[in-house]
């Protein structure tokens, strides 16, 4: 049987549980909501970039194939072995180069930085107590 003051003794600590796990709550929305602003400025950000290469898949083909067609003509009486080598190491070239750079624009992508960042400091500041946190 629960005497008063066992029951005294437990309000403040069940109220100071709630008010912690209040904290959490709200400190977890908070991280979401950053969250989904991060998703939505790196859809936003890929989409344009997917809009803007979509463009120049269409138009840069079209350009070298136009380029490679007059250097064809323009050596074809004289040069037509030159001109053929030349045209694909064009296409060569480019298609290493495009190819290069896909990966490195894939390799440097920082997926939800500032949310791991603030997921971090969240951390340390639980580690570290109220000290850290009024240091930051």
């Amino acid at each position: 049987m629960a005497t008063p003051e066992t029951e005294a003794g437990s309000r403040p600590l069940a109220q100071a549980a709630r008010a912690w796990l209040g904290d959490a709550l709200e400190l977890a929305h908070v991280r979401l909501a950053l969250l989904g602003v991060e998703a939505s400025e790196h859809a936003l950000d890929l989409a344009r970039g997917l809009a803007w290469m979509m463009a120049a898949a269409l138009l840069l083909p079209a350009a070298l194939v136009c380029l490679l067609v007059l250097l064809t003509v323009l050596l074809w009486d004289t040069q037509r072995v030159l001109a053929l080598a030349l045209a694909s190491g064009v296409l060569m070239a480019t298609g290493a180069a495009a190819a290069w750079v896909g990966w490195q624009r894939l390799r440097g992508v920082a997926w939800f930085a500032a949310s791991r960042a603030e997921l971090a400091r969240d951390v340390e500041r639980l580690r570290g107590g109220r000290d850290a946190a009024s240091q930051g």
